[in-house]
């Protein structure tokens, strides 16, 4: 029945052209090729069911079509199921029912990775590490930990009964915990900087993020009495448009064009301004981006800065100026689907790959400088389309090591804390933790006791000379110079823990904070050290930088 369902979907999906209202937008040529393909597919599928040699999965072949079908337009364009349909509202609306918390497959157990801050899990006492055995009487032993997950979930009000295990610990512990409405505030934390400098953190733009922003900035300027504040958008994926909007319209004026969508139906084309007055028009204002800063949040620095309202920091942003809206399918299903681009107020688009140029492989590229065209924001300074957000002060991330991604892939960093916390019950809070020596040569023993080994780049590359230098005949009068450098090479972990260390440190402390003081902790600490914040405090306490670096030249 299952794979009927998924026929009749691919059905909808490649007849939507013969919707009523799309109707007369498509020629007559369009809409043969289109009825022509769906008869042609449906005719092979026909065949292909009936004498094909082998049972045919049904629902396993379909869903690859769609996915591949899919692939041919962009990342952003996907089919959900009706069992991702909790996920995608999640991701939406930032809520769900449940106990709070992010669990995980170690060692064929359920762990928990992530138990958030003030949540029901939390509040019942799990921390991270702990071993989710049972599950209303349910063993979880072989279950995935999805299986998990959705036992977790459910409706709020209603009672979950838990058995688990600490590390150390022999005897089973349990709780019986009331699940609740889970909402996930997209502002994680905020706070002041220094006398007069609040801050601001964004974590995604999900339904009520706005309100989220306000009653952070309305707090910062009336119990505590900011002058200027730091919005910080890094790793922020983005989320709903209309979130970003209101949030834009706490520093900009009513009638303010924010801005423009355009699609390939007229019906998707939309204009957005500012509705209401303003909050803080004139408070001075530095935003934080990175390279994973993207969509809403490109719209609200570009905007930011198309319009001269306030300073940007870090580095170039991601570049998606794509905007998708979902379309419902038959049974309980969705097409998510981008319908439109997005232009901000200089009239410039930020997307950095044309999807709809490909070369013969198929692949994208994206738009080089030289195709770029330049835009100017309100007090005439030039700015570009394509590529993202560019910054006005641009601080680059430090480079992070292979050897890192390899220790953080195999939660060496989270099963080191787990650990470690067994005989370290209370630690200094976030504003004054320090990692001390003997805490990172346990960690360098905990590795080390782990057969722990990476993939090292140089000793690929070094491979790939020595295969280039014998073809060439370069090999036999070098070989000597050589043999010397790949000897320095060779793997050495406890030389490569201590070349590292610095960084390896920082992300030890990271997750330290994170099970102790959770989110919120891990990025208090974090900011302790941070060259893009320092930046922003640079240039909004410089009244003079900050006037100069937005064209402004009127005291």
């Amino acid at each position: 029945m299952k794979a009927v369902r998924i026929g009749i979907i691919v059905f909808f999906i490649l007849s939507a052209g013969h919707h009523s209202k799309l109707r007369a937008q498509l020629s007559e040529e369009q809409r043969f090729e289109i009825t022509r393909n769906l008869d042609i597919f449906n005719s092979l599928f026909r065949e292909l069911s009936l004498y094909y040699v082998d049972s045919i999965e049904t629902e396993k072949i379909i869903r690859n079509n769609i996915a591949y079908m899919l692939r041919q337009l962009d990342p952003y364009t996907e089919y959900i199921p009706e069992e991702n349909m909790q996920n995608f509202q999640f991701q939406t609306t930032g809520e769900y029912g449940g106990i709070g918390t992010v669990i995980s497959m170690r060692d064929d157990k359920i762990i928990v990775v992530d138990p958030y801050e003030n949540m029901p899990a939390a509040s019942a006492g799990l921390i991270p590490g702990d071993e989710i055995v049972t599950i209303d009487g349910e063993s979880m032993e072989g279950k995935s930990s999805s299986y998990a997950s959705d036992r977790l979930k459910g409706q709020p009000h209603t009672n979950i009964k838990l058995k688990f295990r600490r590390t150390g610990e022999k005897k089973l512990r349990e709780a019986t915990i009331e699940r609740k409405r889970i909402h996930i505030n997209p502002v994680s934390y905020y706070g002041l900087l220094r006398e007069g400098v609040g801050y601001i953190h964004l974590s995604g733009f999900t339904v009520n993020s706005a309100r989220s922003v306000k009653e952070a900035l309305l707090d910062l300027k009336n119990n505590h009495q900011i002058t200027s504040l730091v919005i910080d958008l890094r790793n922020n994926g983005g989320g709903v448009i209309e979130e970003c909007t209101d949030i834009l319209n706490f520093f900009l004026p009513k009638g303010e064009l924010l801005l423009s969508l355009k699609g390939k139906v007229k019906q998707m084309d939309r204009i957005y301004r500012a509705a209401q007055d303003p909050v803080e028009p004139d408070l001075p204002l530095v935003i934080l981006v990175n390279e994973n800063s993207a969509s809403a949040s490109e719209i609200l620095s570009g905007t930011i800065q198309d319009l001269d309202r306030g300073i940007i920091v870090g580095t170039r942003t991601y570049g998606k100026g794509l905007v998708q809206s979902t379309r419902e399918l038959p049974y309980n299903e969705r097409l998510k689907m981008t319908t439109a681009k997005y232009y901000i107020p200089s009239g410039r688009s930020i997307q950095a790959i044309d999807y709809s140029d490909r070369d013969a492989n198929g692949k994208t590229a994206s738009i080089p400088d030289s195709l770029t065209t330049v835009y100017y924001t309100r007090h005439n300074r030039p700015v570009r389309d394509g590529g993202g957000i560019l910054p006005d002060f641009v601080v680059e991330e430090e480079n992070v090591p292979t050897m890192l991604y390899y220790l953080d892939a195999n939660a060496l960093f989270f099963d080191f804390v787990v650990k470690w916390r067994e005989n370290h019950p209370n630690i200094a809070p976030p504003s004054e933790f320090v990692l001390t020596d003997t805490i990172y040569t346990s960690f360098k023993e905990f590795v080390q006791s782990k057969n722990f080994s990476y993939d090292r780049q140089s000793e690929k590359a070094l491979e790939s000379m020595k295969k280039i230098m014998e073809f060439e005949g370069y090999y036999d009068t070098a070989s000597e110079e050589f043999r010397a450098l790949e000897n320095k090479l060779k793997p050495d972990l406890d030389r490569d823990l201590e070349l590292h260390k610095k960084q390896i440190v920082k992300l030890l402390a990271s997750e330290i904070m994170k099970q102790y003081y959770y989110a919120k902790g891990q990025l208090i600490y974090e900011l302790r050290e941070d060259a893009a914040l320092d930046k922003a405090l640079e240039v909004i306490q410089d009244k003079k930088l900050y006037r100069e670096t937005l064209g402004n030249t009127a005291e």
